[in-house]
């Protein structure tokens, strides 16, 4: 059933496509994810 659930999402998505605008938001997003994992695993936060 599960997957029925995603194939529908997909055919939505398929035939209404995000923005552009909002897929650079969201790769924003990520990477500024990332830029703070990075920051957090090289300098660290004291105890």
């Amino acid at each position: 059933m599960n997957e029925l659930r995603w194939m529908l999402r997909a055919k939505r998505w398929a035939q209404n496509p995000p923005s552009a605008k909002r897929v650079k938001f969201v790769f924003a997003v990520i990477a500024i994810c990332i830029g703070l994992y990075a920051v957090e695993k090289t300098v660290g936060l004291p105890d």
